[in-house]
């Protein structure tokens, strides 16, 4: 049986406290398109019914992280592949599929107990443009490379899983001096993007470091740095450009606690393996 891989993160959801807070960031200041679905709310960034769900509650976390696979077909090999390697799993019903905006979608957890999706054909509305939340210089940057990048909770098994179990591969490391320690932060990609899941060397509390969502114009990075610091929302990384992906952008505190990353100008996954000791400038680390 030949290997059966993800192609993208497609989709995540949150537990969130306050929607309000979140609505302000997301729309005014990330531009994105905010849209009330019954209790919960689900945010656009292109053509997809859904990228990002936040659902109010008390558990402010990830709720879930979605992989795509191509269609039915991979879908069905991706089960058996989960068998034969002794991964727990559920199929969801029709009714947990539609929640999702999908046609099929089964649930697992990784090593370190974050929760996964993997479903295939996601609902795409080409007949519902786009709304930004404000007025943006570019789009963001999704298609092939899927909705961004998720830093989650590490474990001694992630790597194996998230390379064996799902596919991916494995190609950067990054190696960093931070308050007298040395960090080893490993990234894996599953198409173009640099990469789409990396493993938080730091010890954290919730299932998920950060979310990092891409556009294609600087002039809105800089613009939602600006609009950060106006309304005085928390800093956690300094305005700087990584080596890994060459990814220019800040980080801020999300209203519930993980952060985000906003940025531009990614580059595309490598290869070969390689790794780096530090940013190429800026990315000052005023919380990690």
């Amino acid at each position: 049986m030949n290997k059966v891989a993800v192609t993208e993160l497609g989709y995540v959801g949150f537990g969130v406290k306050d929607l309000e807070a979140w609505k302000y960031l997301i729309t005014e200041i990330f531009g994105m398109e905010w849209s009330a679905s019954g209790d919960a709310v689900d945010l656009r960034l292109d053509y997809w019914h859904r990228r990002i769900t936040l659902h109010p509650g008390d558990e402010e976390d990830m709720r879930y992280a979605g992989f795509r696979v191509a269609g039915p077909e991979e879908f069905r090999l991706m089960q058996q592949q989960l068998k034969d390697l002794g991964v727990s799993f559920e199929v969801g019903s029709a009714v947990d599929a539609e929640a999702r905006s999908v046609l099929e979608v089964l649930r697992l957890k990784d090593p370190a107990g974050v929760p996964l999706e993997i479903f295939h054909g996601p609902r795409v509305d080409r007949h519902q443009p786009f709304r930004p939340g404000r007025g943006m210089h570019g789009r963001f940057v999704t298609g092939a490379e899927g909705l961004g990048h998720i830093v989650i909770r590490d474990h001694a098994d992630s790597y194996r899983f998230y390379t064996q179990v799902l596919g991916m591969h494995g190609s950067v490391e990054m190696i960093t001096e931070l308050v007298g320690r040395s960090f080893t932060t490993t990234f894996v990609d599953c198409n173009r993007r640099d990469h789409t899941v990396a493993f938080c060397p730091l010890p954290i509390e919730k299932n998920v470091h950060h979310l990092m969502v891409e556009v294609d114009n600087i002039d809105d990075v800089g613009l939602a740095y600006d609009l950060v610091q106006k309304a005085k929302i928390p800093i956690t990384a300094t305005f700087g450009r990584h080596s890994n992906d060459e990814m220019i952008s800040f980080y801020i505190e999300s209203p519930s606690g993980f952060f985000l990353e906003y940025g531009c100008g990614g580059s595309a996954a490598a290869t070969q393996s390689e790794y780096n000791v530090r940013d190429a400038w800026g990315h000052d680390y005023l919380r990690l």
